[in-house]
């Protein structure tokens, strides 16, 4: 009986080393200070759970004390370019355009005056979105800039050339006309070819962001292709550290 008592304490052993080994990627390489950190975010509210989607403002506000006393230097994603020799950046990004990111996080970012880049699906359906006097009185502040998400927040492999230019072109239209530009674009679902950075140049972002878990310098030649830092409503600030360090947290 005693060989069945070592295979199971050697089962619990290999569980919890896949456990950690999952949750806690500290043997993924560590990546230079000098290459941008663009982190990925969502939703802001005490309202829901912590999830992939939302960072409760109180996540969110030790996110930013982690990342102000790394002495980081905070840009919009569309400065990156200006940004490439220096170190310590970080571009902070939000997707689709939820009102908390207004009523939680812009308060915070006026705390620890911290930029951010905020991209708008001008036309989504079913969330609480941000308005228009919202938009404007953040985008006033020179803490926000905000980009194009498409319209509708639709999966752009999913349409046909024509119909995804339209969806990318439209929202770039629609930003400009609430702040007057829109210099980035972030790809629904990080769902694009190559077909689509072309159509990003061609209507005139300067760059835009993938969901590729990833940090890596920025390349004036490709912009179009940016990979970010995931992160997740409920990271501890273990995982808050290796995610900024690496590029991402978990498997």
């Amino acid at each position: 009986m005693m060989w069945l008592l070592y295979i199971v304490l050697v089962l619990v052993f290999l569980a919890g080393l896949l456990y950690l080994l999952g949750n806690y990627t500290f043997w993924l390489p560590f990546r230079s200070n000098k290459l941008p950190r663009i982190v990925m975010l969502h939703q802001v509210t005490p309202r829901l759970n912590a999830s992939g989607m939302n960072m409760p403002p109180e996540k969110f506000e030790q996110l930013l004390r982690l990342l102000v006393s790394k002495k980081s230097i905070f840009c919009f994603v569309s400065e990156l370019e200006q940004y490439r020799e220096q170190s310590n950046v970080v571009a902070l990004s939000f997707d689709d355009g939820f009102m908390d990111n207004y009523i939680y996080a812009y308060p915070l970012l006026k705390k620890y005056n911290a930029k951010a880049t905020i991209y708008l699906a001008t036309q989504i359906e079913g969330i609480e979105k941000l308005s228009h006097v919202q938009i404007q009185e953040m985008a006033s502040s020179g803490l926000v800039e905000f980009g194009a998400h498409t319209q509708h927040h639709v999966n752009l492999l999913k349409l046909d050339d024509q119909a995804a230019y339209g969806e990318m072109q439209k929202s770039k239209q629609d930003v400009e006309q609430i702040v007057g530009k829109c210099p980035s674009f972030a790809y629904p679902f990080g769902r694009f070819n190559e077909k689509h950075q072309q159509m990003a140049r061609e209507i005139g972002f300067k760059n835009a962001v993938s969901t590729r878990k990833k940090i890596e310098a920025y390349d004036v030649q490709h912009p179009f292709n940016i990979p970010r830092v995931s992160t997740h409503g409920a990271m501890n600030t273990l995982q808050m550290r290796i995610a900024l360090a690496k590029g991402r947290y978990k498997l």
